[in-house]
């Protein structure tokens, strides 16, 4: 509780920075609001791969490839602490055992509900989709568009970002990782 009201009060003031006046009618609960939001949108910290996945690994004699397109995603970006939203696909070629479907819609969630940049926030979930599932090759794409190319700056509103990593399988042999790719964008 400590943590929020020092949160609000440094809202408070910034708001009273910028020449606002943070006590008018308007404005008042926007402190308090403010960090609510930004405990929400920063809760990637307080959660741990291990707990994400809560033991959702199963054994499994399946060895095609696994693939989940489209996970929406919404994350702050490190420099401006604008946000970036878009959807991440994530394949892999198990090896002995699968990871529960949501899970892997919460590994995304865990790492972008972090102040970041999309390049290692696509990193960050093939390494944690490797590690938990053993998986012989992991492919990530994240594509999103960013809130401070848009708002600011350059003002381009029609930018995508696409960023990609690939493990294992993915990354030695060119025929799964086009199959991935051609998977992800039919």
């Amino acid at each position: 509780m400590k943590k929020l009201k020092q949160l609000a009060d440094n809202y408070q003031s910034i708001l009273d920075l910028i020449g606002e006046d943070s006590t008018r009618d308007g404005l008042a609960d926007t402190p308090m609001r403010a960090a609510k939001a930004m405990q929400y949108l920063t809760k990637g910290y307080d959660e741990d791969l291990e707990k994400v996945v809560n033991g959702a690994i199963f054994e499994s004699d399946n060895d095609q490839m696994v693939i989940v397109k489209d996970i929406e995603l919404y994350s702050m970006c490190e420099h401006h602490l604008l946000p970036f939203v878009g959807k991440a696909h994530i394949a892999y070629l198990p090896e002995g055992k699968v990871i529960g479907l949501s899970k892997l819609a919460r590994i995304t969630d865990m790492y972008a509900r972090r102040l970041q940049i999309q390049e290692n926030l696509t990193e960050q979930i093939a390494r944690a989709v490797e590690k938990m599932t053993g998986a012989s090759g992991v492919g990530v794409i994240v594509e999103a568009k960013h809130f401070c190319m848009m708002m600011r700056g350059v003002e381009k509103q029609n930018s995508v970002m696409k960023t990609s990593m690939m493990l294992g399988t993915f990354r030695a042999d060119h025929r799964t990782r086009t199959e991935f790719l051609d998977l992800v964008h039919s």
